[in-house]
């Protein structure tokens, strides 16, 4: 056997829900068009309004300005790092001396521009791997390998589908890469919730670095999964309906930290993350120009016990592309690393890198729920394994929201 393969991505009013039909709960993420006048549309779109930038320059390509709120200028100036240089393309130099990778360290300045379609379009899955041996260790604990569940292409345009799920893009040292994931509701800002849920290791190389860079959401990305050709002359609104999200501030748990890297599975069952955004242009929430967030179910049910889930993604390593949305339906089964980590969830499916982040989803009580999120899976692409969400993972969650949730 080989080793298996830890997986690396006009504002309208819409309520989504994920619903189970029949005995057999299959689920499915749809969505209830509000209707409204085009006035009523218009509204929804994200505002222009004046920030504080700095000077027009490069942005590594980009173009644009930097926006940087006083906080992310300080922190830039606590770890000694220039804005201008910054701006101009400075975030490429991954010196591991200096590379930031404390939980504290996170600093992610806007620079408008910078991701324009073709740079969206070229990000690489942020791929993972995990030796056979290590895959093996619990043999004992895990179920018997499910059977592969062939991914299905989520309905068009996916703003009435599938509006909270999207693409994570960032900057890592082997250049620009992508995962997915998920708005989620903010409890203490209900309403206004600026949070989306993915992996650890798409905001964070683990033991072997520290952040990535540039961390941008695009939710309903490629709104109507036109293909390759199609979008040869997509304009930004194509790619990115509801715009570009920068994160400026990410969280993700101290066992991804410490234990995750690029090879290994140590911190697998810890790999989960938070993000609070900011439009790039706009002034409203995230969940108020989506028209959706889902809730985070941090009950940790066993595998027996969560039911039927589905993981939405945007697979991008072969046979994919990432340009199109995609998910997977079935009943989880347990999966270990070893006997001293977390049990994980898994379940059959045949998307690759790029999923990595995307959300799983189950019906608690008659309403979706955000369970997991996509992190291994093997390198033949025949099951998904994503992390239980437990009491550190709300931990964290409510870190972030009390913290950054009113920002």
């Amino acid at each position: 056997m080989g080793s298996t393969r830890m997986s690396a991505p006009s504002g309208r009013g819409r309520r989504t829900v994920l619903a189970a039909t029949g005995l057999v709960a299959a689920l499915a993420l749809t969505a209830t068009a509000c209707g409204g006048s085009e006035e009523d549309e218009a509204k929804g779109k994200p505002d222009a309004t004046a920030s504080r930038t700095a000077d027009s320059g490069g942005g590594g390509g980009g173009g644009g300005r930097v926006t940087v709120p006083s906080d992310i200028a300080d922190r830039l100036k606590e770890h000694g790092i220039d804005v201008d240089k910054w701006k101009d393309g400075g975030w490429e130099n991954w010196d591991r001396d200096k590379w930031l990778s404390e939980a504290e360290d996170f600093v992610n300045p806007v620079i408008e521009g910078l991701w324009k379609p073709d740079r969206m379009k070229n990000a690489k899955e942020a791929d993972k791997t995990v030796s056979t041996k290590d895959a093996s260790a619990a043999e004992g604990v895990s179920d018997p390998e499910p059977a592969q569940v062939r991914a299905v292409g989520e309905k068009t345009p996916y703003h009435e589908n599938a509006a909270p799920v999207g693409k994570v893009f960032f900057d890592s040292p082997e250049g620009p890469a992508v995962c997915s994931g998920t708005v989620i509701k903010d409890v203490n800002h209900p309403g206004k919730s600026n949070l989306v849920w993915t992996a650890g290791h798409c905001v964070h190389a683990g033991s072997d670095g520290g952040w990535f860079r540039n961390l941008v959401f695009v939710p309903a990305y490629n709104d109507l999964g036109k293909s390759e050709a199609e979008l040869s002359n997509a304009n930004a609104a194509e790619i990115a309906p509801y715009g570009n999200w920068w994160a400026d501030w990410a969280s993700t748990s101290n066992g991804w930290i410490q234990g995750g890297s690029q090879s290994g599975g140590d911190g697998a069952a810890y790999d989960y993350a938070v993000l609070h955004v900011k439009p790039e242009q706009g002034a409203k929430s995230l969940e108020e120009t989506v028209g959706n967030a889902l809730d985070v179910d941090f009950s940790a049910p066993s595998a027996a016990e969560a039911g039927r889930m589905g993981a939405w993604g945007y697979p991008a390593a072969p046979p994919y592309n990432g340009l199109q949305m995609f998910k997977c339906l079935d009943a989880p089964g347990r999966f270990s690393l070893s006997p001293s980590l977390p049990t994980m969830y898994r379940i059959g499916c045949s998307m690759t890198g790029g999923s990595s982040g995307g959300g799983w989803f189950r019906v608690r009580d008659g309403k979706t729920v955000l369970v997991s999120n996509t992190s291994i899976g093997p390198l033949d692409n025949t099951w998904l394994a994503g992390p239980q969400l437990g009491a550190d993972a709300e931990a964290l969650y409510q870190n972030m929201s009390k913290t950054y949730g009113g920002q």
